[in-house]
């Protein structure tokens, strides 16, 4: 049937709709900080070709369910679970993100699918959180769940949910958190239901088959057609695996441009690591990846606002494809490898895309940015209770060519810090100071985003968790920008590395959390003075930093001094020479044995 274009849009709506009902029916009912607080979640519909009809955010993939349960065996009222990393095909990442897939019906047949995706407290594991840090196993990150039916026609598997619950440390908050997935995903799947009863089976999917048509005819058109044909080279690095001693786990990609697609080729990725950085990318054709990794081609949009208008739906899988190499690297590990800290390459991913995309059209893109680590305490409260406080914090994006980065973002769409008021009341500590880590952000013509500056009081003897990436290496300026500055923390002036699962923490001692900044796009001597002293006047940048990074001079109550400006900036341009194209800052010599670039930086 051909699709009615005014239904189109009807069926469009309500897809975004109940995708957002979903969303918030978990977020007023579940009772992790993590999901109802931080909203480390995100909802996805998906049609009977398990084809992603939505494109606010991503999530994992109705793959590996419809594998294991055939559509014909489902039931109305079924919940299917699953958080095997290496049973997902490449839709989940690592074992702390629960699945719940409820499939939708009309007429007694499966239309659809309604999918809850979410990062939560603790599955198990050898520490509290489930991402050991130092894990060389699979088997010590928590339990490994593959594909069930969690609950059939309505009737929820007790002894499943008690296996679960039992191996969790938070026992309660994940047994909340599943009801209000499962509960949450059961209510879109109705309202998705009353969207067939409406128009019919036939003209709902034709409506579909024209969305994600749209999709591709638009990305095609207004976003491959800006990168010229040709074949080009980027890589980029996660510094530390928790086990061996940092170094350059590499992750480069080579982009073939043709008329039709883009190719990615991850030939030339290290092998897998000894720790748990690895990420089981490989399967389904890269199915998750050709998703994760999209977004970052909106950046080619002729507008901003044309840029925040493209949704990343299925329609862009065709115009992707991807070459993975032979079993045991960084992308394609081998069971049992630990794949808890796997952000530091699905993150580092989306920055190679960048860096590559920036090569072939002139330095288009923005500038690297960090934006997931995650830090936490736990111990015992005032009751001898157990806790487990961790959250998401953000940091800051890259500077772009036509704006300065944001601040301390997060990749996830809605999710945020922990509010203070509700962190102090819950656990024993209280919040010293929460903004903005001044300099942060790179300089640049247009400045990187600037990171959190956070600190913690323990009230009470705890432990310290971290896992992060770009405390030594840092996000990478571009067109002429500089780096911006690295994760860093300390313990009453005691500096952590990046991983850390147990760091004892005493009663009175302050935790600094200063999350990352975005790089700088373009020559920060281009930059407006005037800018300068706004960011200095709204505390972003330093005095010192206006002058050091920026060349730029003010005087006692905060204006430019134009002519010492301009003198400064004549020396400096002189003594500095032509900025190279990537800066990736004074981290990188010390793990690639004193080089400033590597092999691929240089257009």
């Amino acid at each position: 049937m051909k699709a009615d274009p005014i239904v189109v849009e009807i069926v469009e709506g309500t897809l975004a709709s109940v995708e957002r009902e979903v969303e918030t029916a978990i977020a007023r009912t579940a009772r992790s900080p993590m999901i109802r607080d931080a909203h480390d979640f995100r909802a996805g519909i998906h049609d009977r070709r398990l084809r992603k009809l939505t494109g606010r955010s991503y999530s994992a993939l109705v793959h590996p369910i419809v594998r294991d349960f055939p559509i014909e065996t489902m039931r109305p009222g079924d919940v299917f679970f699953h958080n095997d990393v290496y049973l997902s095909e490449g839709g989940i990442g690592h074992l702390p993100d629960l699945c719940v897939t409820v499939p939708v019906f009309h007429d007694g047949e499966v239309v659809a699918f309604v999918q809850a995706f979410g990062h939560h407290d603790d599955i198990g594991g050898a520490v509290p959180g489930s991402m050991p840090s130092h894990a060389r196993s699979a088997f010590e990150e928590g339990l490994m769940v593959p594909p069930i039916r969690l609950w059939d026609q309505g009737v929820p598997n007790e002894a499943a949910l008690r296996i679960m619950t039992r191996n969790s440390r938070m026992p309660d908050s994940l047994a909340g958190d599943l009801d209000a997935e499962c509960s949450a995903c059961l209510m879109g799947a109705r309202r998705l239901g009353e969207l067939f009863d409406r128009y019919g089976r036939a003209q709902v999917e034709a409506c579909f088959d024209a969305i994600l048509d749209r999709t591709t005819e638009t990305f095609r058109r207004e976003i491959l057609s800006k990168i010229p044909d040709g074949t080009y080279v980027w890589e980029d690095y996660a510094e530390h695996d928790g086990v061996d001693p940092p170094r350059l786990h590499t992750q480069r990609i080579t982009l073939t441009k043709t008329p039709e697609k883009i190719v990615i080729d991850f030939t030339g990725t290290s092998p897998q690591a000894k720790g748990p950085i690895n990420h089981a990318g490989d399967y389904a054709d890269g199915v998750f990846l050709k998703k994760w990794l999209a977004p970052v081609l909106r950046n080619l949009a002729d507008t901003p606002e044309r840029m925040a208008e493209l949704d990343v739906n299925e329609g862009v899988v065709p115009l992707i494809e991807m070459r993975f190499p032979e079993k045991g690297t960084l992308l394609t590990p081998i069971f049992p490898a630990p794949t808890n800290a796997r952000t530091f390459v699905i993150l580092r991913l989306l920055g190679v895309l960048a860096g590559v995309l920036a090569k072939a059209t002139g330095g288009r893109m923005p500038a690297d940015q960090e934006t997931i680590r995650y830090t936490g305490v736990y111990g015992e409260d005032a009751d001898g209770n157990p806790y487990l406080m961790r959250e998401v914090l953000g940091g800051g994006s890259g500077g772009r060519y036509y704006a300065d980065g944001e601040d301390t973002i997060h990749v996830v769409p809605d999710s945020r810090n922990i509010p203070v008021e509700f962190a102090e009341s819950r656990w024993p500590f209280v919040v010293e100071r929460l903004g903005l880590a001044v300099d942060s952000g790179g300089p640049g013509e247009k400045r990187g985003g600037l990171g959190y500056d956070k600190h913690i009081r323990m009230l009470r003897d705890a432990h310290f968790m971290s896992i992060a990436d770009r405390s030594i290496l840092s996000c990478w300026g571009v067109n002429g920008g500089r780096a911006g500055r690295p994760f860093r923390v300390d313990i009453d002036g005691r500096p952590m590395e990046g991983l850390v699962d147990d760091e004892p923490v005493k009663a009175g001692q302050v935790i600094r959390i200063r999350t990352t900044g975005g790089g700088g796009w373009g020559d920060p001597l281009n930059r407006d003075p005037q800018a300068v002293a706004d960011d200095v006047r709204d505390g972003k940048v330093s005095v010192e930093g206006a002058r050091d990074d920026y060349g730029v001079v003010l005087t006692a109550d905060g204006e430019v001094d134009k002519t010492a400006t301009d003198d400064l900036r004549r020396r400096m341009a002189t003594e500095r020479g032509p900025a190279p194209f990537f800066d990736r800052g004074p981290g990188y010599p010390l793990l690639a044995g004193g080089r400033t670039e590597s092999e691929f930086d240089r257009l």
